[in-house]
């Protein structure tokens, strides 16, 4: 049975992609810090504080204890902040830095040398259209995830001699719970019905609609199956046309 180690696994994405590899017949490990709201015999939650170095090894020991390679990481974790360079404070900087970035960093670190023993392994960071265009308000959040696609791109050629892949997607907008949350933010800031948000939301995207976290998990899988042994150091949207516009 292969394994996979899920980053903020659920809910959202995180969530959609560890149903979508339990399907395969997946061993999960899912690393967060809530309660995933479903179960499963193969599906082992580990609760854990990414932002914490020595809170991913804790993890990592649990692990090894159960398995001795790992075929796939899925970074998932991540929030969202809305603000200018002039609204941000330094808590919000290292708050946000360590969520989005820093985790998915030495998460990556701690998982290696698995891959590593295997001379195999696929990575696949959860990035955003920020990753590949800028947008209003959002100056940290966006930073943290275009670094990420620079982090994808370096992974994949330093560990290319191991055939170890590493990839981001670069999910546009997609109906997850943080979606909910931001919605609900401008709408009480605003006053703007949240129903009319959502609908300017999807006719934002080329596609008419805002994404799934479904469709999302199914591209993910799709980069750390075989189908994809070709593939590696890539940023690929996943965004219904928005960063095409």
């Amino acid at each position: 049975m292969k394994t996979v180690v899920i980053s903020g696994g659920s809910s959202g994405i995180g969530a959609a992609t560890a149903q979508r590899f339990l399907q395969e017949n997946y061993l999960v490990f899912n690393l967060d810090i809530q309660r995933p709201l479903f179960q499963h015999p193969h599906l082992h939650f580990i609760y854990c504080d990414l932002t914490s170095i020595q809170a991913i090894a804790h993890a990592m020991e649990k692990i090894s204890e159960k398995v001795s390679t790992i075929e796939a990481l899925v970074c998932s974790a991540g929030v969202h902040f809305s603000a200018n360079i002039l609204d941000s404070s330094e808590a919000d900087f290292d708050r946000i830095v360590d969520i989005n970035l820093k985790s998915c960093f030495f998460l990556t670190q701690a998982i290696l040398p698995f891959m590593i023993k295997k001379n195999q392994g696929a990575i696949v960071y959860v990035g955003s259209d920020q990753t590949l265009v800028a947008k209003k308000n959002s100056a940290i959040y966006g930073l943290t995830k275009a670094a990420l696609g620079n982090l994808a791109k370096s992974t994949a050629l330093d560990f290319a001699q191991y055939q170890i892949r590493a990839n981001l997607v670069a999910a546009g907008t997609i109906e997850t719970p943080l979606y909910h949350h931001a919605i609900r933010n401008y709408c009480e800031r605003t006053g703007v019905a949240i129903e009319a948000i959502h609908q300017a939301e999807g006719l934002e995207q080329p596609l008419g609609r805002v994404g799934q976290p479904e469709e999302v998990a199914n591209f993910i899988y799709f980069l750390c199956s075989d189908q994809a042994k070709f593939i590696t150091g890539t940023v690929l949207p996943i965004d219904g046309g928005y960063t095409a516009k």
